[in-house]
């Protein structure tokens, strides 16, 4: 019975950790995201562009901002090791 409280625990810390990564992550691209304007357009265009590749300014966005985050989360992973 102790040898299951002690993975519990162990289980439950490394839940905690991983969960404080992921906030400190959110944070920090929540952060970098708002003070530089990262992955909004710097001009709206009118008509065709060649260069979108199919994909809504939204969705652009919405790649830009996760791909922030899981630069992120490597950067906050790296300094909790």
């Amino acid at each position: 019975m102790a040898d299951e409280t002690q993975k519990n625990d162990a289980g439950d810390k490394a839940s905690d950790r991983q969960r404080g990564i992921d906030e400190v992550s959110l944070e920090l691209m929540k952060f970098i995201a708002t003070t530089t304007g990262y992955g909004k357009p710097s001009s709206s265009t009118v008509g065709f562009s060649a260069g979108k590749g199919g994909k809504s300014g939204s969705e652009e966005y919405t790649d830009a901002l996760l791909e922030l985050y899981d630069r992120c989360r490597k950067v906050v992973g790296k300094q909790g090791s």
